[in-house]
């Protein structure tokens, strides 16, 4: 099997960048051949704002790469984990004209939403799912508050949705929750192209003890984190509950102004991928309080690879990928006054989130390491290629 992985770097690197050094990885651990096609956002300062629109659309350096990769490598299938904004949909045709399948992983929702987060005002916001052109996210500046950038996005989700209607070039999409593959189908992707498939941790680091002592935030400092709700419930609290705070991003100063006035909150940073591991292994409970939908945070598997319960928002993916009372806990999401009344209680019974370690890491090892991970993998693929993995690997 040689499959051709496709991503689009961050400016600032997150979840899917993530996510594709980890499948690339799995796969070379396999005994799979993967050629690696990549393009940064870095790119872009050197763009006008005239040229960066029009490549988000078409870019026919990328179209011009591809099918010269696929004519000398002769993969077996491309799999796009970001195309936005560089790759662009010149992605597609490249494999189609090379008569390659393509997989594609939905990480967000961009292809329905000019902001990929169905979020406005810091609530969920649905409007644009149905519409065959998303107006409402150019009328609302969605994405970047700027009329401009949010028309380029709306244009783009407008040509995606057409094609998908008339000849969609995807064999394949991988949606990480069930959830959101219900929000996909509801944006009218084909129930038969879409198949499910969660991140997963690699290597396995083990069960923590969870002795810390203290609740954890692991990820961007940004709006749909729900970081005002969570620092909202703390300052509701007298209770003497550690916060440790891991991460970077738009909202640090509201981070920072939160621990020089409550001693109890710790904001770490950034910290290596191992540190950040053993924090949460010893934290009493993971705290994701996103008013987001999220799709599949993998701070919560990361959480449960190491026997932690997580306390989240009662919204989206987190719902689903939670048990509560098994796994963790759900709160009302954007309620601070609810997140409160559970962190006390799961601090007051120092037991109660001991009790659930055993059947956190037990989830983690039934849905969400490598081995189970590239299992499914392998599935997708073979549907796409449609060929059994023994045959491909056989060639």
């Amino acid at each position: 099997m040689k499959a051709l992985l496709c991503h689009n770097h961050y400016r600032i690197r997150g979840g899917e960048d993530q996510v594709f050094l980890d499948e690339a990885r799995l796969l070379e651990s396999r005994g799979c051949e993967v050629v690696r096609y990549i393009r940064c956002s870095d790119e872009i300062q050197k763009m006008s704002m005239l040229s960066t629109a029009r490549k988000t659309l078409w870019n026919q350096q990328s179209y011009r790469e591809l099918r010269t990769v696929i004519q000398q490598e002769q993969p077996d299938v491309m799999h796009c984990t970001n195309t936005f904004p560089l790759i662009s949909p010149a992605a597609y045709a490249a494999a189609r004209d090379e008569q390659l399948p393509i997989v594609q992983s939905l990480h967000n929702f961009r292809t329905v939403c000019c902001n990929a987060l169905l979020l406005r005002d810091s609530k969920v916001c649905e409007t644009c799912v149905t519409k065959s052109v998303p107006l409402a996210g150019i009328a609302h500046r969605c994405y970047r508050n700027s009329y401009a950038a949010s028309t380029v996005m709306a244009a783009l989700i407008a040509i995606q949705r057409r094609r998908r209607a008339v000849d969609d070039p995807v064999a394949r999409y991988i949606a990480l929750s069930e959830f959101s593959k219900q929000k996909y189908l509801a944006a009218g992707f084909a129930a038969n192209r879409i198949s499910v498939k969660p991140n997963f941790v690699s290597p396995d680091p083990g069960p923590g003890s969870g002795g810390g002592g203290y609740a954890l935030f692991v990820g961007r400092l940004s709006e749909e984190k729900g970081l005002d709700v969570m620092l909202d419930a703390w300052s509701r609290m007298s209770d003497p509950i550690p916060l440790k705070i891991v991460g970077d991003g738009p909202l640090v100063s509201m981070v920072e102004r939160a621990q020089r006035s409550d001693t109890r909150i710790d904001w770490l940073g950034r910290r290596p991928v191992e540190e950040v591991y053993e924090l949460v292994g010893e934290a009493v409970c993971l705290v994701v309080p996103s008013v987001w939908y999220e799709i599949c945070p993998k701070t919560i598997l990361e959480a449960f690879s190491r026997g932690t319960p997580v306390v989240a928002s009662k919204l989206g993916a987190m719902e689903e990928f939670i048990r509560n009372g098994e796994t963790g806990w759900h709160f009302e999401t954007g309620n601070a006054e609810a997140l409160a009344r559970q962190m006390q209680r799961i601090f007051k019974d120092t037991a109660l989130a001991t009790r659930l370690r055993p059947a956190v890491r037990q989830e983690f090892e039934a849905n969400y390491t490598a081995d189970v991970n590239f299992d499914r993998l392998m599935d997708i693929y073979s549907l796409a290629v449609g060929k059994s993995f023994e045959t491909l690997n056989a060639v």
